[in-house]
């Protein structure tokens, strides 16, 4: 997340309230669940949720929402209904983002490629799709995948190879995937914050390519949230 400048205290009785630099004070009668985090008490992962949301951008919102989800075990279904049922101040702005929240997913970058995607109007990919064995053992998972055309989209945070075995299992991993019939398509951090329309156009492609039905055009909307 980034930093926002101030922590926020929040007390129960104005005379307990103290005015400190970079100390944002609050009092409140509200009842408040509380974490304690390193020995600090804390507002709990929901009313953080909600309360970031004041000062977060809406892809910032859903990312935390996302890390929030995996981190504590919070579903997405529960975070939304949490937001709807809230009567705090940005409750209704966090209930808008925590719609874009999804379980299962391992990393901010994942998020942000993922809204790129929404946003634009294209179809949404399943997060964290798996794959299993004939005995139903777990064999693979995609971060995105459209399974009904084995497409994978693959966030790259890598911008060369670790290590020649790396390169080695990488390739060794997508010729399994030609195999079985699926295609991988490979985002780095360039077509997501320099090159995000041409990332756009390459995904609906090969949606098309791959025989998708009713593929619509890229909506403009993607613009407000994402730098062209």
């Amino acid at each position: 997340m980034p930093d926002h400048g101030f922590a926020h205290v929040t007390v129960a009785r104005s005379r307990d309230r103290r005015f400190r630099p970079e100390i944002k004070p609050h009092v409140t009668g509200r009842r408040r669940r509380v974490s304690v985090v390193d020995g600090i008490r804390t507002t709990g992962p929901i009313n953080t949720f909600i309360d970031c949301a004041g000062w977060l951008s809406f892809i910032d919102l859903v990312i935390l929402g996302d890390a929030l989800a995996k981190k504590f075990g919070i579903s997405a279904a529960q975070l939304v209904r949490a937001c709807r049922e809230s009567t705090d101040y940005y409750s209704g702005r966090a209930a808008v983002a925590a719609e874009f929240v999804r379980d299962g997913v391992d990393s901010p970058m994942e998020t942000r490629l993922r809204l790129l995607i929404v946003l634009a109007g294209l179809p949404e990919p399943v997060v964290n799709f798996r794959t299993y064995h004939e005995d139903g053992t777990w064999k693979r998972r995609f971060d995105l995948c459209y399974p009904g055309i084995k497409v994978i989209i693959e966030y790259d945070g890598r911008q060369h190879a670790d290590s020649v075995e790396q390169w080695n299992a990488d390739l060794k991993r997508r010729e399994e995937f030609d195999d079985e019939g699926y295609r991988i398509l490979v985002v780095t951090a360039r077509g997501i914050f320099r090159e995000p329309e041409r990332t756009l156009e390459r995904i609906r492609r090969l949606l098309i390519s791959r025989g998708m039905i009713g593929v619509p055009p890229i909506d403009p909307a993607w613009r407000e949230h994402f730098a062209a």
